[in-house]
Formats: C-alpha cells, structure tokens, sequence
C-alpha cells in the first residue's frame, strides 16, 4: 500500500519538453516512502483509490506542482539596508553607497557579533515567508561576515534554519563578496585568507563556493584563484556573474563547470557561447534588477537560443532583494525578462534544482523523485508567474510530509 494518493488535481509533471509545463487533467500522484510512486492521469489507476493507498487526498481540481526551489538567497543577515533603498531612490547609485561604506559592509558591520543562534532567529521569518510560499528546497550564503569566525557562523546558522523547519538547506560559501576593512589595503592577504582559513574551515559546512566577479568586488583572476581551491577541495561552485558590468564572470563560471552562473545583466556574446557549451545555468534575479533601478536586461533571448537552462531566485538580500516570495520573483521575471508560462514553472523547479545540482532528485513530478509539491489555489500553469501577492499556495508537501499553510486564500479553481 502506498502511503497517500492525491487525486482529483491538476498535475504539472514540468518534464522536458512537455507543453502547458506537462500538464495533466484529473490527475492522481502516489506518495510512498517520500517518493513518487506513480504519477499519471486518475482513469489510469491501477485499482480504485482506497485499494491503493493508506490515505487518500482530494485537490479540488487545484494545480499541483513539483516543490519550489530557491536556488540564490542570502538569507542570514543582521539588520537591513532601508536606507541604501532611500538613498539609491534619490538617485544615489549603488557603487556610491558602497564606497561610502554602505552596501555590503553596512550588512557585515550588522552581522558580526551575532551568534548562529542569533542569526537564526533573525532569519526565521524571512525563511518562513519562502516555505509559505511553496519552497521546499532552499540555498542560503554566507557573505557578511567576510572573516572566518562570522562566515562560519552564517554557515552554522543556515544549518539550524533547515532542522528547525524542517527544510532542506543547501548552505553556500559565497568566499569573495567585498573587501573586508582591515584588508582594505591588502587584497592579496584577504585572497590567502579565504583559501587557506575559510575554505578549509567551511568545508563540511557548505556544499557550494560562490564568488562575486564584478568591478565593485573582485576581478576574474581574484575569483578564478578561490573557485580553483574550492574545486580542488571538491566543492561545488558558483559566480555572481556581469551584474553591474562585463567582466567576463560568465566565462569565468564557464571555466570551472560552475553549476550557475548568477544576475547575467550584462553578459556578452562570448558569455552565453560558453555558458551554452558548459551546461551551466544560468539564474535570473528580477528582485535585484527591480530594487536597483536596472534598465539593461539580461541576454534572455540569446540564452534561450543557445540552450542555456534559465532557473529563477529571489535573491533575498538585505540591500538590493528584500523578496521573501518565490512566486513574485518569477512574476517579476516573466514581466521583466520575457519568460514564458512553461519556461517560467521550469524555471522555480526542474532548472533551479539542476543550479543546485539536484535535478536527479527534484524539480519534477516522476516516479522515483521525491515527494515534494505544492497544491495551489490555481487552475493552470500559466497562473503560477501571474500574481503579485502571497496566498496561492494551499498545501506544501515535503518527502512526503504534509503541511497546511496558514493564510492561504481559499477557493476552489475555475
């Protein structure tokens, strides 16, 4: 007997190549074990529902989904950055709040001196926020500490998110994100800092090294050095890659086999080619290109016509992405950046798990995956990406766990 059968849904399979995200009409999905057991439409069922499983599960005609995976935040953090929107709202440029000792280090001066304990519950509602809205997977940095005693508490605190809510946590160690003031004229000694204190101290604690390549932050040379002593340590890695200008950082992740490469405002020809030729994704941020007042798009067309996987993120940051929906990210992102329906549910779960590297287990709805979806307040697709606002999402369920979410807006699809 299987543990649940879900019946009477819409069900978004979000296999390649399928059209209206794989949709299928009056579905059912078996759930055994935390697995998907069987997935196809009710009349194919190979026995009545009670015959087949411990408890059965009426959607409504709702949409179901496979669970959302926020593949980019920066969710551990102390304090907030309302001032830097103020000052970047009066024309005040991002590179300027920088220098003028805003920006990221306003965050790690706010960060410092927190303990994990701290920084956790700090973060606990924002992290809420996220599963409410249909996150069942979730990718947390570091990068306000910029020391080795904070960065590791950041790390730390990402770990306790994910056991007190239940949630699986990739943690990041995102190594280069801005020079630390007392490297302020010592860039070479912060570089051997990073690769030989910080990344042997966080390897256990984080799966994932990400690097920030751009003018305000490190150059392609400073970068390649970490993600190369990252990769040597079996580490996984990543790049913030031509957010403010082009300075090759999608080559950059490229060259290393980067799982993501991450913003892309401002890639190149030659970036798209090589991401196209690596099969690295890339991941679209709208709430920063929103937040900061950017008027370049990413490539998206190009990207799209070479094959590169295109995954969405909130980005959920202090200063440039306060955005605790996944839902209204892609909104965003489908209003700012052309995506399509299907491309736009792929992109929030089968490609945003391949940027994690865990499409093998998640981000569609097959037998043998894991049993993590989301029952919506929806009837199609093309309704998940439309709205800009919280209470869609009806039910989220975790390997197999199922959890009702409070202030869901009740409502029976059309």
């Amino acid at each position: 007997m299987w543990d649940q059968l879900w019946v009477d849904v819409r069900l978004a399979t979000v296999v390649p190549g399928a059209a209206d995200a794989g949709l299928i009409e009056d579905a059912a999905l078996g759930v055994a074990g935390g697995r998907i057991v069987w997935v196809g439409a009710r009349s194919a069922l190979p026995a009545a529902p009670h015959q087949l499983a411990h408890e059965v599960r009426t959607g409504g005609q709702r949409l179901l989904t496979p669970g959302l995976v926020d593949c980019h935040t920066h969710l551990v953090f102390g304090g907030d950055r309302a001032l830097d929107f103020d000052l970047r709202s009066q024309g005040v440029s991002y590179a300027a709040i920088a220098a003028a000792g805003g920006g990221i280090r306003g965050t790690v001066a706010r960060t410092r001196g927190l303990s994990a304990e701290e920084l956790a519950a700090l973060a606990l509602p924002r992290a809420r926020a996220l599963l409410a809205e249909g996150v069942t997977t979730l990718e947390v940095k570091s990068g306000y500490g910029l020391d080795v005693a904070t960065e590791l508490r950041m790390l730390e605190a990402a770990r306790l998110l994910g056991r007190q809510l239940d949630v699986e946590v990739v943690s990041t160690l995102l190594a280069l994100h801005a020079l630390p003031p007392e490297f302020s004229d010592d860039r070479a000694g912060y570089l051997d800092q990073v690769i030989n204190e910080l990344l042997p101290a966080a390897t256990g604690l984080a799966s994932q090294v990400d690097v920030f390549c751009e003018s305000i932050a490190f150059t392609r040379a400073e970068c390649a050095r970490v993600l190369g002593a990252a990769r040597d340590r079996g580490l996984a890695v990543k790049v913030h890659a031509d957010q403010l200008s082009d300075q090759g950082g999608a080559e950059l992740a490229a060259e290393f086999g980067a799982l993501s490469a991450d913003h892309l405002e401002y890639t190149s020809a030659q970036g798209v080619a090589a991401l196209a030729a690596s099969g690295t994704v890339a991941v679209l941020l709208p709430g920063a290109y929103l937040m900061l007042g950017e008027t370049r798009r990413p490539p998206v067309a190009a990207l799209r016509a070479a094959g590169v996987p295109l995954a969405v993120a909130t980005d959920l940051n202090p200063g440039t992405s306060p955005c605790t929906s996944l839902p209204v990210a892609l909104t965003l992102a489908r209003a700012q950046f052309g995506l399509g329906a299907s491309e736009g549910v792929a992109a929030v779960t089968r490609v945003a798990a391949a940027a994690l590297g865990l499409g093998a287990s998640r981000g569609t709805l097959e037998t043998g995956k894991r049993a993590d979806f989301c029952l919506w307040n929806l009837g199609h697709p093309r309704e998940l990406g439309y709205w800009l606002g919280p209470g869609a999402c009806h039910v989220v369920v975790r390997e197999g766990r199922v959890r009702l979410v409070e202030g869901a807006v009740e409502g029976r699809p059309s």
